[in-house]
């Protein structure tokens, strides 16, 4: 059985984010850069799927810069069987749907039998790429699963979404596309041994061309990026008790106009 996860390289979470000189993206120098954590849910699954079933293979798939192999390395030193880049210039600028038409092309030139996303990337939280390429693919989609089990004979998948009280479950047949929900599982740490295997494994790079997809212009781009105003400093109410809640209220409703 073929799994194909779909991993995104963001910012560490712990990283001090700032605007760059172009006012219309972050400024990388100093960035450390990890897979989104969403995403290492996604891996780890896939790992599971294949352990279980006790043959398969799993392949992670990115787009982006050159940098973006340090996070395919670390998928295959978790356990992928290879890697899958996709590097070309007509790509630098590539909104939610580029980047899912891309993704689309590499699932049909490798015809997994289950596409695997987190269930959105820490950066921007779009969240909508999984099910683009669903769209894109005319497969069935669930997205923020909690739960996965494939039967045994590997034609369908069943997965569980919570819900308030309980898990709501739904049965699809496969090929499908699947985002994974904090909780699915715990991503395992790399190995010695694994973080040394990654580096004798196929990462391989893949062009706009070699998926016979045509240039295109996104139809989505960034105007401007702005930092968060500073946040006013908290109101102290000085007072007895009675008089400082009549003053409170009166300040949520009237000046904060909260209530």
């Amino acid at each position: 059985m073929k799994i194909l996860v779909m991993i995104k390289q963001v910012p560490d979470t712990a990283t001090q984010v700032k605007i760059g000189s172009d006012p219309k993206a972050i400024d990388t120098a100093g960035i450390t850069w990890i897979v989104s954590p969403y995403d290492e849910f996604a891996v780890e699954e896939a790992l599971r799927i294949k352990e279980k079933r006790g043959q398969g293979e799993v392949v992670a798939v990115s787009l982006g810069p050159d940098r973006v192999k340090e996070a395919l390395r670390s998928c295959l030193a978790m356990g992928a069987d290879r890697a899958i880049h996709l590097l070309d210039p007509a790509w630098e600028q590539a909104d939610t749907l580029m980047t899912a038409r891309a993704l689309a092309a590499v699932i049909k030139q490798e015809q997994p039998a289950l596409a695997l996303f987190g269930r959105q990337a820490i950066d921007d939280d779009m969240g909508a790429v999984g099910a683009a390429v669903a769209e894109l693919l005319g497969w069935p989609c669930a997205s923020w699963i909690m739960e996965e089990s494939v039967d045994e004979a590997g034609k369908a998948i069943r997965v569980g979404r919570q819900v308030e009280g309980g898990l709501e479950l739904f049965d699809l047949p496969l090929p499908a596309v699947v985002s994974a929900q904090k909780g699915l599982n715990e991503p395992r740490y790399p190995t010695l041994k694994g973080i040394m295997g990654a580096k004798k494994k196929e990462v391989k790079d893949i062009k706009a061309g070699d998926l016979g997809l045509a240039a295109e212009t996104p139809a989505l781009s960034v105007v401007k990026l702005e930092m968060l105003p500073p946040r006013p400093p908290g109101r102290i109410i000085p007072g007895e008790v009675a008089d400082a809640a009549k003053e409170l209220v009166r300040a949520l409703r009237e000046d904060a106009k909260a209530i």
